[in-house]
C-alpha cells in the first residue's frame, strides 16, 4: 500500500514541459480494449490502498492502482460489494476499471460503475492534481465530472483516486436455467425485467436463458417457483465467466463485437451470439464487415464497437457526428491542452 501521487504529478509535469505523449495504465489487463495507444508508459500499479473505508456509510474511496481482487476482498469481509460486479481480467485495477467503464451482468438493475462514481482525484494535461465530488453520499458536487472519465480510457488525465458507492450482498442469489432460441429468450427477459423484483442478472447463450435472482431469501424463491426452470447448481461460476469472458463462447483469437442497444430489440439474426443486461448488451463472434454491423446496431437503437481482436489500427468505435466530434475535441482541450494523455486510443482523430 502505497502513495506514489507526488511522483505521478511529477512525471506527468515533465512530459508537458517536453510535449511527450503518454500511455496510462493501471496492470494492463485491459490493453485489448480502444484503438493501439503510442506513448510512455506511466503506470498507478504502485500507487495503492484504501483511503478511507466506512461500511456504514456504504462508500469506499481507493487510490487508482488498487486491484479489484483486492478490493472486492476488503468489502466482502463487511458483507458488502460492488453493485456493478467489474470483472476483474486477472489484475484489473479501480482507476482503469472505471476509465474503461467495465460493469458485469447486474449492470441495468444495479447500475454502472460510472453510476456508483461518487468522486475522483485527477491530474490533468496542465499538472494540476484536482479533487472532482466528494466521499460521502449527500457531497456530489463536481458528479459529472467524475463521471465523465468513465469510457474516457484515460485521454483526459490521469485518475490518482476513485470514490465509490458500494452495496450490502444479498441474503441468496440463485438461478434458473431455461432452455429456449434467443428470440424467446429476449421476449422472457423483457418480461422479467418489466416484472422488477430480484432479477439481477440475464444472460442467453447456446440455447439456454440463465435468469439471476438476488435479495430476499423468500422473495428469490417466489420468483424461482414462478418461473420454472432448471436451478444452475454452482451458479457463482457461471456470472463469474459471463463477468470475466471466460466461457467458450468467448475463446479464440476472433474479432469479438459488443452491440449496447435497446434490451427489447429484434435478434440480430445468424452468428454466435450472447446476449447479456437482459438483452441490452450482446456480443457476436467473427469476422464481419464494419458497415453491416454498424447498421445492424443503430436498428437496435445501439452503437457498436469492437471489442476485443480485430484491426486495432483503425476505428473501434461507433461513428461519432461532426457535432459529438466537436464536443470531444473540446473535452480533449480543455483536460488535455497538448493531446499528451493516450492520443489516439478512442479515435483517431482525438
Amino acid at each position: 500500500m502505497a502513495d506514489r501521487s507526488r511522483e505521478l504529478v511529477e512525471r506527468i509535469r515533465q512530459a508537458i514541459a517536453v510535449n511527450t505523449p503518454l500511455r496510462i495504465v493501471g496492470q494492463d489487463s485491459k490493453a485489448f480494449m480502444g484503438r493501439r495507444a503510442a506513448g510512455e508508459v506511466v503506470s498507478t500499479a504502485g500507487h495503492t490502498g484504501l483511503i478511507e473505508y466506512e461500511p456504514t456509510e456504504l462508500v469506499v474511496a481507493a487510490r487508482s492502482g488498487t486491484r479489484l481482487d483486492e478490493l472486492n476482498e476488503q468489502l466482502e469481509a463487511h458483507g458488502q460489494c460492488l453493485g456493478c460486479e467489474p470483472p476483474e481480467f486477472g489484475g484489473a485495477t479501480i482507476g482503469g476499471t472505471l476509465a474503461c467503464n467495465q460493469s458485469g451482468p447486474a449492470r441495468p438493475w444495479l447500475g454502472s460503475i460510472r453510476d456508483h462514481v461518487l468522486g475522483i482525484r485527477l491530474v490533468n494535461g496542465r499538472g494540476e492534481h484536482l479533487h472532482f465530488g466528494g466521499r460521502v453520499m449527500k457531497n456530489v458536487a463536481g458528479y459529472d465530472v467524475s463521471r465523465l472519465q468513465a469510457g474516457a480510457m484515460g485521454t483526459l488525465g490521469l485518475i490518482t483516486e476513485v470514490t465509490l458507492r458500494v452495496f450490502p450482498r444479498p441474503e441468496r442469489r440463485a438461478t434458473a436455467v431455461l432452455e429456449m432460441d434467443a428470440v424467446e429468450a429476449l421476449r422472457v427477459m423483457s418480461e422479467e425485467s418489466r416484472e422488477g423484483g430480484p432479477l439481477s442478472g440475464a444472460c442467453w447463450v447456446d440455447g439456454r436463458l440463465f435468469l439471476r435472482y438476488s435479495g430476499l431469501d423468500a422473495a428469490v424463491a417466489d420468483r424461482l417457483r414462478r418461473r420454472g426452470g432448471a436451478a444452475l447448481q454452482g451458479d457463482e461460476i457461471f456470472w463469474r465467466n459471463v463477468r470475466e469472458q471466460r466461457l467458450e463462447f468467448f475463446s479464440g483469437d476472433g474479432p469479438l463485437w459488443r452491440i449496447s442497444g435497446r434490451s427489447a430489440a429484434t435478434h440480430g439474426g445468424d452468428g454466435p451470439w450472447l446476449l447479456d443486461w437482459g438483452g441490452a448488451q450482446r456480443w457476436l463472434r467473427g469476422s464481419r464487415e464494419w458497415p453491416e454491423l454498424i447498421s445492424l446496431a443503430e436498428s437496435m437503437g445501439g452503437q457498436l464497437g469492437l471489442y476485443r481482436g480485430g484491426d486495432r489500427d483503425g476505428e473501434v468505435l461507433h461513428p461519432r457526428t461532426p457535432a459529438q466530434q466537436r464536443l470531444h475535441r473540446a473535452l480533449k482541450q480543455a483536460f488535455d491542452p497538448q493531446g499528451i494523455f493516450n492520443p489516439g486510443r478512442l479515435y483517431s482523430w482525438m
